[in-house]
C-alpha cells in the first residue's frame, strides 16, 4: 500500500530499466516478462558499482592506521570497556564472609562499634578481615555466641524485610507498615483528583 503510494508520488511505477539492479537482457528479459507475477519487480541484485568496495572484511587489519583523536585515542587509562555507555550495566557488588566478619566484629566507616582512628583502626580491621577469612561467619558466631545475637537480632528476633513489623495492639501479628501520604504528596482541597490514603 505505501509501495503504491510512493509511487504514485514519484510519478507512476518505476521501471525495471530505470533500477540500479541487474536484469535479464535481450529475448531473457521478455521470457522473465512472461512467466513473472509483477513484470515491474526486479531481481533485488545490485550493480556492480554498488557494492561496498572494498568489500567488509576485505582489508588488512594490521595495515590501517586509526586516526588518533585526545581524549579518546590516548591509551593509557583510558579503556573501551569505560567509555562505551551503550553497555554500561550496573556493576554487581559483593559481600565475602571476610567482609561480613569485619562489619559485625568492628563495624563501618558509617556506623563504628568502637573508636577506631588512625592506624589502630586500620590494624583492627585488617585482623578482623584475617579472621574472617580463615574462619568464616561459623567460627566468628562461635566465638561470640550471645553476643553477636544482641547485634544482629531486633528485641531477640530476626530482622524483617522493610516495612513490617509487629501490631501496636499487642496481639503478636505482623503487618505490613501502612502507606501514609503527607501534605507534600498529596493534591489540595480545591483540585478535582481523587486521593486515596
Amino acid at each position: 500500500m505505501a509501495s503504491k503510494v510512493v509511487a504514485k508520488a514519484a510519478g507512476g511505477v518505476m521501471g525495471v530499466s530505470q533500477k540500479q539492479t541487474l536484469q535479464s537482457t535481450g529475448i531473457w528479459e521478455r521470457v522473465r516478462r512472461v512467466f513473472a507475477v509483477d513484470s515491474n519487480r526486479s531481481n533485488g541484485v545490485p550493480l556492480n558499482p554498488y557494492f561496498r568496495n572494498p568489500t567488509p572484511g576485505g582489508n588488512d587489519p594490521l595495515a590501517y592506521d586509526d586516526p588518533v583523536t585526545v581524549p579518546a585515542g590516548d591509551i593509557a587509562d583510558n579503556p573501551y570497556w569505560k567509555r562505551d555507555s551503550r553497555r554500561n550495566y550496573p556493576k554487581l557488588s559483593f559481600v565475602s564472609q571476610a567482609d561480613a566478619v569485619a562489619l559485625l566484629g568492628v563495624g563501618s566507616a558509617a556506623a563504628p562499634k568502637a573508636e577506631l582512628v588512625g592506624e589502630a583502626g586500620e590494624k583492627a580491621l585488617v585482623a578482623a578481615k584475617e579472621e574472617g577469612v580463615e574462619g568464616g561467619l561459623a567460627r566468628y558466631f562461635e566465638q561470640k555466641g550471645p553476643a553477636a545475637a544482641k547485634d544482629l537480632l531486633v528485641n531477640g528476633l530476626p530482622p524483617l524485610p522493610s516495612g513490617q513489623g509487629p501490631k501496636k495492639d499487642g496481639s503478636g501479628a505482623w503487618e505490613a507498615t501502612p502507606y501514609e501520604l503527607t501534605e507534600e504528596q498529596t493534591y489540595p482541597e480545591q483540585y478535582p483528583c481523587r486521593v486515596f490514603k
